[in-house]
């Protein structure tokens, strides 16, 4: 399935399957669901879900008449995250988004950082007597709250 959803593409043919769900049971039930979490090669996340007529992915075939549907949804690598959690084991949760550490152990790290932002980083750590893995790790944390 391809769509278009807000001038991106989302496309299970060139996405990669990361993670499936299935409530089992038949087609034939009206409760049966699919839902496949896909990522793209730019690293977003979306699910492709398909469900009887008593699912979230029904659709309106009248005015009191449902039939199965399918449908594509934008997540958020939180949103992914959320619903690898709930849906998959820990094998393929940590497969996907790395080990999870229960401690604050750390990590090391390359990153390609301009000149610029650098220095500016630098100028900042020293200004705040922090080393400048301490700055960064202040700066992420700040944007996560």
């Amino acid at each position: 399935m391809k769509r278009i959803i807000n001038g991106k593409v989302y496309d299970t043919d060139t996405a990669k399957e990361v993670g499936k769900w299935e409530n089992y049971g038949s087609w034939r039930d009206f409760n049966h669901m699919e839902e496949t979490l896909y990522q793209k090669r730019t690293g977003e996340f979306f699910l492709y879900g398909q469900g009887g007529p008593q699912t979230k992915y029904a659709v309106s075939v009248g005015q009191t008449s449902w039939e199965g549907g399918s449908k594509i949804i934008p997540l958020t690598w939180e949103n992914a995250r959320d619903w690898a959690e709930k849906n998959l084991d820990a094998e393929d949760y940590e497969r996907i988004f790395g080990e999870v550490l229960e401690d604050d152990s750390r990590v090391v790290v390359t990153l390609s950082l301009s000149a610029g932002v650098v220095e500016f980083a630098k100028r900042k750590a020293a200004q705040d007597g922090v080393s400048l893995s301490a700055y960064f790790e202040s700066v992420i944390k700040e944007l996560q709250s």
